[in-house]
């Protein structure tokens, strides 16, 4: 089956390249333009990847990512016109992925979007039936869920993709640089508020005291790891 991907975005001209883009390689596209649609759309329908501007129509595309993390973990990749890092920050702490700032090439647009599919059909296919428990957290790769004391927390794509290779090799220290390859699977760039953006976003949603984390470990120098205490894959 083909991936099936949503693009949102009220410029035309965009629309038809990325279209005709991802059509060349074989995926399946769909567009909106304006932010209350999108929305609607990206929850009413099964989509792999949504691909999303920030500047939309009648909702932001902030408000879109924000009704589609109610509802979905679906990979987002955040479009934008302002090459601003407290833009960036703030669409990877409400739930993206990834972001491009336009303009950008077409060879980076699709490695961004192989990427993304990737790393979601890899986890879904092979974390068939593969568990990690680890205190009073629960992570099931089959279904991409995570619970804590029971209780289901939600995650985007890509948070389960990192929490889930670190919680696979427990004790292990990665690099940033490490943790880049294998998570995003693209060169690491010293990008390091990507990747502590999405460390933070974790420490919230799974730590009892994000502060002083039980989990996931700063190794001071090196990168982090996964608090060793807890069993592993099972």
């Amino acid at each position: 089956m083909r991936e099936r991907i949503l693009i949102i975005d009220d410029d035309s001209d965009m629309c038809r390249l990325l279209g005709d883009i991802l059509k060349q390689e074989g995926y399946d596209t769909a567009v909106c333009r304006d932010g209350a649609a999108g929305l609607q759309k990206a929850r009413e329908e099964e989509w792999q990847l949504v691909v999303l501007d920030i500047m939309l129509p009648h909702k932001s595309g902030y408000e879109v990512l924000s009704g589609i993390r109610e509802k979905s973990v679906v990979p987002v990749l955040m479009l934008t016109a302002k090459d601003s890092e407290g833009d960036k920050v703030a669409g990877l702490r409400m739930g993206a992925d990834d972001y491009l700032t336009k303009p950008f090439g077409n060879s980076e647009f699709l490695a961004r979007v192989s990427s993304l599919l990737r790393r979601y059909t890899v986890f879904n296919a092979a974390g068939a039936k593969r568990q990690v428990t680890a205190g009073k957290l629960l992570l099931d790769a089959a279904r991409r869920e995570v619970f804590r004391d029971g209780q289901y927390i939600a995650l985007t794509a890509r948070e389960f993709d990192l929490l889930w290779f670190l919680a696979e090799h427990p004790g292990q220290v990665f690099t940033k640089k490490q943790i880049y390859r294998a998570v995003w699977q693209d060169e690491y760039a010293y990008d390091d508020n990507n990747i502590m953006v999405h460390i933070r976003r974790l420490r919230k949603k799974l730590e009892e005291n994000p502060e002083s984390p039980a989990y996931i470990l700063t190794v001071w120098g090196v990168g982090y790891k996964f608090c060793a205490d807890f069993p592993g894959v099972q």
